[in-house]
């Protein structure tokens, strides 16, 4: 098993789509919101859980800042930490940005140092200077794994470098959605790009990563209900694209929960899986609205894992706390 994964390891590293498994289950871990100046407590959880692929989710590090001599110091501050640079020796990294390791908070297109803060996280991942994803603008990039029983296409987006301002809110909320058809959260290439990888993906799987939640649409903060027009597009791609399993992944909240949602046409439900808050949380979190919210708020540390049977179509979605901990879990079988 060691044997494969570093295999894997190694192919991913030189920068190859096609990785291949030999195991039924395919193990994705993920998280968001880690603050490099604080302890994070699962890095050692996760080198014992030896999952397949670890997805950063956003604000990977806490940078707020328009100078990169500081960004990059932050940076190396967290590769630097010896249980999570040992991690990515062994597993491959996939990741997206949120807007504090963007560079600001709640930025968007504005934000003047993008590009720049795009090469800080480009080299963070180890991204040869080769790359195309060095010349492309914006973070958004793809990686499909195969396994014997099938394969799981991952698709990351960037809710950043092209996102358009935002409706300040009323009533206590600070945001609020735009009037239909104003704004964008992916921008036009980026859309370009996703309906392609979308709309024509054969995986037994496909699992997209988004910063911010995708289905939530009653608080106040950032998510794509901001702009409803946004969600309706991304809806529509998938219920074009039958010859995959959709899953969503987001981060952002510093809380964790299960959001769920039927899509006229499709067998299966769509599920946004939110795990967000690895070094601090949301620990005075009470209450908050979510009408497609299912099982509890998790407002503690923690990290998520997708367990895939990629023979049996089954997926068991985990939130996980210290000492490997199952905080909640749900399972879904899919067609």
């Amino acid at each position: 098993m060691k044997s494969t994964k570093f295999t894997a390891f190694l192919i991913f590293f030189l920068s190859i789509s096609f990785v291949s498994f030999s195991q039924e289950t395919f193990t994705i871990a993920f998280g968001s919101c880690n603050n490099q100046r604080l302890n994070n407590p699962f890095w050692e959880d996760l080198l014992s859980l030896q999952p397949d692929l670890w997805v950063w989710g956003g604000d990977n590090i806490y940078a707020d800042t328009n100078n990169m001599r500081k960004m990059k110091r932050m940076y190396n501050t967290q590769k630097k930490v010896t249980a999570y640079k040992e991690l990515t020796t062994k597993i491959p990294v996939l990741a997206t940005w949120d807007d504090h390791d963007y560079g600001k908070n709640d930025a968007g297109v504005e934000f003047e140092m993008k590009d720049q803060s795009q090469q800080l996280f480009l080299d963070f991942l180890d991204i040869p200077k080769d790359s195309p994803r060095r010349k492309q603008k914006g973070v958004y990039h793809t990686q499909t794994f195969h396994t014997k029983d099938g394969s799981v296409k991952i698709i990351v987006l960037d809710t950043r470098y092209f996102r358009t301002s935002l409706t300040k809110g009323t009533n206590g909320q600070r945001f609020q959605p735009n009037p239909y058809n104003e704004g964008t959260i992916l921008g036009k290439t980026q859309w370009e790009w996703l309906t392609d990888e979308l709309t024509n993906s054969t995986a037994t799987f496909t699992v997209i990563v988004s910063s911010i939640q995708i289905l939530p649409k009653e608080h106040g903060f950032e998510k794509w209900a901001n702009f409803p027009h946004e969600v309706d597009k991304l809806f529509g791609l998938i219920q074009k694209s039958t010859n995959t399993n959709v899953i969503l992944l987001s981060g952002d909240r510093h809380i964790s929960e299960f959001s769920k949602i039927t899509l006229e046409g499709l067998a299966y439900p769509i599920i946004d899986f939110t795990s967000s808050g690895l070094t601090h949380a949301y620990s005075s979190f009470t209450s908050e609205k979510n009408d497609v919210r299912i099982g509890n708020v998790v407002n503690s540390l923690s990290y998520g894992t997708l367990l895939l049977d990629l023979k049996a179509k089954k997926v068991s979605f985990q939130m996980r706390g210290k000492n490997h901990s199952i905080l909640q879990e749900i399972n879904q079988i899919y067609p």
